[in-house]
C-alpha cells in the first residue's frame, strides 16, 4: 500500500487525504493568510483568533497559524471521519498558537459559537455551493473590524441561469450578463449588507474575486453601517439589444432612461435585464490590499507570482461601478476589430469620465461614461489603429 499523499504549499505540508482538494485554488488561501498577517498588523499585541468552519485537509488552518499570524486556529470540518487527519495535519503548528478542532456542520458551529460568545477576528468559510443561509449566524461569530472570507461555488443562480434559484437564495434578480462574475460577487455582497443592516452592523468590502467557479468576497464588519451605506444597493441594467448598461440606487428609484435601440411601432421599448439588489458600490478596498502586498514582503507569507499579479489588478480597479464591457463585445458591435483597451481607458478617462480596465475579469472595460460615447471613441481609435 502507497503511503499518504504529502502536498506542500508556503509553510505548510500536509497529507490531503481522501476528500475535494484543489491546488489551484491556492491564490484563494494565499489571500486568505494575507489578510490574517494584515489583521496581525494591526492588532499588534492582541488576539488573531481565526476559525476555519469548512477545513477539509487543514491546509488553511495549518497556514493561518505557521504564515498569518494567527493566536488561536479553530479548525471544524462536517465529517467526522476527517478529525484523524486534522489531528496529523494540524500537530504541525507552533506551540505558541492555541489550537482546536470539532466536527460539526457549519450551522452547529456558528450557533454554539453564538450561544457562547465567541467571536474570532477572522472568519474562513470556504463554502460548497450557497451559504446564504450562513450569513447571519457567520456575522455574529465575527468580532467588531474583524473579517468574514467566505467562497460560494453557486454559479448557476448568481449569473443568471437559475433565475428562480437566484430569488430563493439571494431575495434578487439575476439576469444573464457581460460581467456574469461581476454580478455574482455584488448579489453575494449585497445580501451580506442587507444581513448586516438587518443586525444594525455595517460592511466594508474588501476583497472580491472569482476564476469561475468559486465566488470570493472578503468584508470587514463595522460596529455601525457607514453614513449613506444604504445608497450602495442598487439595480443594475443591461440592454441586449444595443449593450447600453444602466445603474440606479433603490434609494433613487426612478423609471430606466430610454437606450439607443430604435422604438417598437407599438411605441414600446426594448425590455431591458435588470438585476438586483444587488452592491454598486466599490469591491475592493485598495488599502487593505496595498496592506496585503506589502505583507507577502518578507514577512514569511508566501503569494506565488499568479496571486500577486491577480491582488494587483484587483488593487488597481475598486469596482466603484458595475458597468463592464468585454472588449470584444464592443469590437462585434461596431463590426471591427477591437479598439485598444489601455488607450480607450485613457481616451475616456480624458473626457473626465471615471474610467479603468476591470480587475474581476480580464478584458472587460469598466466606465461611467455614456454608452454612446464609449462606442464613439472606440470606434474612432479602431480607425486610427488601421489608419497607422
Amino acid at each position: 500500500m502507497s503511503g499518504p499523499h504529502h502536498y506542500c504549499e508556503g509553510q505548510a505540508v500536509v497529507e490531503t487525504g481522501g476528500g475535494f482538494f484543489r491546488p489551484s485554488s491556492r491564490p484563494a488561501r494565499d489571500f486568505g493568510v494575507l489578510l490574517a498577517r494584515t489583521l496581525a498588523v494591526l492588532a499588534a499585541e492582541g488576539p488573531v483568533r481565526v476559525l476555519d468552519g469548512m477545513a477539509g485537509c487543514g491546509i488553511r488552518a495549518l497556514r493561518y497559524g505557521l504564515e498569518g499570524g494567527a493566536t488561536l486556529v479553530w479548525a471544524n470540518d462536517a465529517d467526522p471521519d476527517r478529525l484523524p487527519l486534522l489531528e496529523r495535519n494540524l500537530a504541525g503548528l507552533p506551540l505558541a498558537v492555541e489550537r482546536r478542532l470539532s466536527a460539526a456542520t457549519a450551522q452547529r458551529l456558528l450557533a454554539d459559537c453564538l450561544v457562547q460568545g465567541r467571536r474570532f477576528e477572522l472568519l474562513d468559510l470556504d463554502a460548497f455551493g450557497c451559504p446564504a443561509a450562513l450569513f447571519p449566524l457567520a456575522l455574529e461569530a465575527v468580532a467588531f473590524g474583524g473579517v468574514l472570507y467566505l467562497a460560494s461555488t453557486d454559479g448557476r443562480s448568481a449569473t443568471g441561469h437559475d433565475r428562480r434559484a437566484a430569488v430563493r437564495r439571494f431575495g434578487a434578480a439575476a439576469r444573464a450578463h457581460p460581467a456574469s462574475w461581476e454580478i455574482a460577487l455584488r448579489l453575494q455582497l449585497g445580501l451580506l449588507a442587507r444581513t448586516a443592516w438587518a443586525m444594525g452592523r455595517g460592511i466594508t468590502p474588501l476583497l472580491s474575486f472569482s476564476e469561475g467557479r468559486a465566488f470570493r468576497t472578503a468584508v470587514r464588519l463595522e460596529r455601525h453601517p457607514a453614513p449613506g451605506d444604504e445608497g450602495q444597493l442598487g439595480l443594475l441594467a443591461h440592454c441586449h439589444g444595443c449593450g447600453d448598461q444602466q445603474v440606479q440606487s433603490l434609494l433613487r428609484l426612478g423609471r430606466w432612461r430610454p437606450c439607443d435601440c430604435p422604438v417598437a411601432p407599438s411605441g414600446e421599448a426594448p425590455a431591458l435585464a435588470v438585476s438586483g439588489p444587488l452592491w454598486i458600490g466599490a469591491l475592493q478596498d485598495p488599502p487593505t490590499l496595498t496592506a496585503m502586498l506589502q505583507q507577502a514582503e518578507g514577512s514569511g507569507a508566501h503569494l506565488e507570482r499568479a496571486g500577486r499579479r491577480l491582488l494587483e489588478r484587483l488593487r488597481n480597479d475598486p469596482g466603484a461601478t458595475p458597468r463592464c464591457w468585454p472588449v470584444d463585445v464592443i469590437a462585434r458591435r461596431l463590426a471591427q476589430g477591437p479598439p485598444p483597451l489601455a488607450e480607450l481607458v485613457a481616451a475616456l478617462r480624458a473626457q473626465g469620465f471615471t474610467t479603468g480596465v476591470s480587475g474581476v475579469m480580464a478584458g472587460q472595460l469598466r466606465s461611467e461614461a455614456p454608452w454612446p460615447l464609449i462606442m464613439a471613441t472606440a470606434r474612432s481609435l479602431v480607425a486610427a489603429t488601421a489608419a497607422r
